[in-house]
């Protein structure tokens, strides 16, 4: 077909252009206009493998009698006994069920409050009293569990204690929060739930905030109360975060938060309260035990990355999320 000048074209005159190959990466050109950034990232890449990657060689103590003075080429190579002493003892089983059940709870009712906080906040139209309410919510996150550990128990003290005082008062017996083994699981979720829901509610705000408008318009027409309009457009909208949260979280099966137990644990209540993380601090710093110790951290870390991959392939599968 020829074109308005009468000139034909391409297709017509069959003329085959010369075909266009990739070009080819100029690697060195590249790596001079982003030498800046890769200098910018050195000292982060030299720290991660002085203090995350070279202390690995640390591990092979756990197949080791390995004893300090004789270092690690001079201590007897032992296998695995250090593992099969690991599930032979009954203290070492109490342990790992202890950070499971720990671990499930704070996982589970963890998730639920934020939740729940969520939908209630954004239900509150005053945005001063909503500010307000977030930054008290909020602060407990940015203390540690040094000082808060602290603070518990003294208004947990079974002599003079806030708590016990104010149960006092209404003629209920003083309670020994921090001494009996099932108070204990219930002060460590409930402490946790109080310190992390406020700052882990902003996932679930944002998710909140990316609904579209026009659909609670949409309900508000068509007669849906607050009620429903949370039921079945703001929950609907959130799940997806929900699930990859949910999913993300059973690499945190065996993390029952070595910093907030060790603040406030003891003797009595290491039957029902001891984790994996504080057992291997005892028996690695105060015992001696290094190659126990490692051995068992070791095992904690296999089935935690063999859980995390797990996660991830869910999130993938059921809410489409990846990192790379």
């Amino acid at each position: 077909m020829s074109n308005l000048n009468g000139e034909n074209s391409r297709e017509d005159l069959n003329i085959q252009l010369p075909k266009k190959y990739p070009k080819r990466p100029n690697l060195r050109g590249d790596f001079k206009k982003t030498l800046p950034l890769h200098v910018l990232i050195l000292p982060a890449f030299v720290l991660t493998i002085l203090f995350q990657y070279v202390p690995m060689f640390g591990l092979v103590i756990a197949f080791q009698d390995y004893k300090p003075w004789l270092g690690f080429f001079g201590s007897d190579w032992v296998g695995l006994s250090h593992f099969r002493e690991l599930f032979l003892f009954d203290d070492t089983v109490s342990v790992i069920w202890n950070t499971f059940i720990i671990a499930v709870l704070k996982i589970s009712i963890g998730m639920i409050f934020p939740i729940v906080f969520a939908l209630l906040l954004n239900e509150v139209r005053h945005m001063g009293l909503k500010r307000s309410i977030q930054t008290l919510v909020y602060l407990p996150h940015f203390l540690s569990w040094v000082i808060l550990g602290g603070i518990l128990i003294d208004i947990l003290s079974i002599n003079g204690g806030l708590i016990n005082q104010i149960l006092q008062f209404f003629g209920i017996q003083p309670i020994f929060f921090l001494g009996d083994g099932d108070w204990f699981r219930f002060t460590l979720v409930v402490s946790d739930i109080w310190k992390e829901f406020g700052f882990s509610a902003i996932v679930y705000l944002a998710a909140i905030a990316g609904i579209n408008p026009s659909i609670y318009e949409a309900a508000e027409v068509d007669g849906a109360s607050r009620l429903k309009q949370v039921l079945n457009v703001t929950l609907p909208g959130m799940l997806p975060i929900i699930v990859v949260i949910g999913t993300l979280q059973l690499g945190n099966i065996l993390n029952a938060g070595f910093d907030q137990v060790f603040n406030l644990y003891n003797p009595l209540v290491y039957a029902k309260g001891d984790i994996i993380d504080t057992f291997v601090y005892r028996n690695a710093l105060l015992e001696g035990n290094f190659s126990f110790a490692t051995a068992i951290g070791l095992f904690k870390s296999v089935i935690s990355f063999a859980l995390v991959v797990y996660s991830y392939r869910l999130a993938y599968k059921y809410a489409n999320y990846r990192i790379w």
